[in-house]
């Protein structure tokens, strides 16, 4: 503990963000980092907690009290060893997780948690600019060949750990380029593609093959896959989108949360979008359905596009603006969040159902709703019922469909080879030993337990990759 008194003496204080004025304008990343000296203040707050709850909260179980002392004490490079001890891409976390391991520091009884994902982004960030960040190339080759199914974040750590203790590791990507819906689906105001192009350069060097546009199941069978390698992960993704079965759903204006964004990172990247399937926000008046983090990140690039307003439905109820401390912490707590994305201009409803959409010429121009109370039942579950009278419209010429992803895509890989799902339709797997149904085939990642956060992907990919060293090898020093 570097400093007794540091959380009593200084306060929080995180990372900026530019104006709203002039971050709209673009798709890069706009937070304004701290300076050395802050982030050594910030380090300083930690208590070092006899249980630190911070680590209950991390999946990856960061050692962060560690690292904050050595950030408060200018030893970054042992801070950054530290970090990567335990996490392969953290600056993949320090921007996009919500910092689950915030809502457990004891200091968040009191609101003022230690800024640990402003440290943690730091600690990452100086490494690569101070060259630290090296690749780890294993001087033992076990002659042991794995293949990587997916190239998100799941992925990419178990591949990475594989190659490290000397296997021979190839990721198989479906799409045009590697790194999943790191790169497809999360907007570069939120992280840049050229973190993930670094990671790979990285990997490359450590023997790591990557082979895009290579759809297992597709353009590759699976048992040639089978026969060439000594054991399969399957690290893809909860790709398959929870749909809206309603009257006018076919309307042209009414698409996935995905397509739209998928498509504007392709612009970013420098691609050509085809005018006939091209989706824009352009002076629309945008709705976006879902209020998850798919749907804030719907409304930032809809800002960013020009649209002319954006609504965003939820329903579910509004959720508190704080929440009651006794009751929840250290767990993450149900909590009214307003993202970046939202201060930059949003209207957002709750406790909205919608019925149906109406179009001209083909063309969405209405969204019909409905307010709707969820209460209590007999058996003491939620149920929902529509409020009468309180029907009401959108006039609408955009509608994103952002209610979040139910499991991975079932058709040509999962189908044909009859692997065992479970009742909710992901791969069933144990995260002992990531095991399937179907021998040397393993799986982790959204693939397994869902629709999930980027640090839960790196964690299972972690935990995948020691599973099959294991399994290969009959013993593992890759940590658990």
């Amino acid at each position: 503990m570097g400093k007794a008194t540091g959380f009593m003496e200084l306060d929080r204080v995180e990372r900026s963000y530019e104006p709203v004025e002039d971050r709209i304008k673009h798709f890069r990343e706009f937070l304004v980092p701290l300076n050395d000296e802050e982030l050594s203040k910030q380090g300083a707050r930690c208590m070092d907690c006899g249980i630190p709850y911070c680590h209950q909260g991390c999946p990856v179980n960061n050692i962060i009290p560690d690292w904050n002392d050595l950030v408060y004490n200018n030893r970054w490079k042992d801070a950054l060893d530290l970090l990567h001890s335990t996490n392969n891409f953290p600056e993949f976390t320090g921007r996009i997780c919500p910092a689950p391991c915030e809502a457990s520091c004891t200091l968040n009884i009191t609101d003022n948690p230690v800024a640990i994902k402003t440290i943690e982004c730091s600690i990452v960030d100086r490494g690569w600019e101070e060259g630290w960040i090296k690749p780890q190339i294993s001087i033992k080759k076990t002659n042991k060949k794995i293949a990587v199914i997916g190239s998100g974040p799941s992925g990419l750590a178990c591949a990475q750990q594989l190659a490290r203790v000397g296997h021979s590791v190839v990721v198989f990507e479906k799409n045009s380029r590697i790194g999943g819906l790191l790169r497809i689906g999360i907007p570069d105001f939120k992280m840049e593609k050229h973190l993930i192009d670094r990671r790979m350069s990285q990997m490359k060097l450590e023997g790591v093959e990557f082979k895009a546009n290579a759809h297992i199941g597709v353009d590759i069978s699976f048992d040639d896959l089978n026969q060439e390698f000594d054991a399969i992960a399957f690290c893809g993704g909860s790709e398959k989108p929870r749909d809206l079965p309603v009257e006018g759903r076919e309307l042209d204006g009414v698409h996935f949360a995905m397509e739209f964004l998928s498509q504007q990172n392709d612009r970013v990247s420098g691609k050509n979008i085809d005018n006939s399937i091209e989706i824009l926000a352009k002076n629309k008046n945008v709705l976006v359905i879902g209020g998850g983090d798919t749907g804030s990140d719907c409304v930032g690039t809809s800002n960013r596009q020009g649209a002319k307003s954006v609504s965003q439905l939820e329903l579910l109820d509004q959720p508190p603006v704080m929440e009651d401390k006794a009751l929840t912490w250290p767990n993450w707590p149900m909590k009214l969040r307003t993202s970046s994305s939202h201060e930059e201009g949003c209207e957002r409803n709750w406790s909205v159902l919608t019925k149906s959409f109406e179009g001209h010429d083909g063309k969405v121009s209405k969204a019909n709703c409905v307010k709707v109370e969820w209460v209590k039942d007999k058996s003491g579950k939620m149920k929902m019922s529509e409020i009468k009278g309180s029907e009401f419209s959108f006039d609408v010429d955009l509608v994103l469909l952002a209610m979040g992803f139910v499991h991975p895509i079932h058709e040509n890989l999962i189908n044909k080879i009859g692997v065992e799902l479970t009742n909710t339709g992901t791969v069933k797997a144990d995260d002992a030993e990531y095991k399937t149904s179907i021998d040397k085939f393993f799986a982790a990642g959204d693939s397994r337990r869902g629709q999930s956060l980027v640090v839960w992907a790196i964690k299972e990919g972690r935990q995948c990759a020691r599973s099959i060293d294991e399994y290969l090898m009959g013993k593992s020093d890759l940590p658990r």
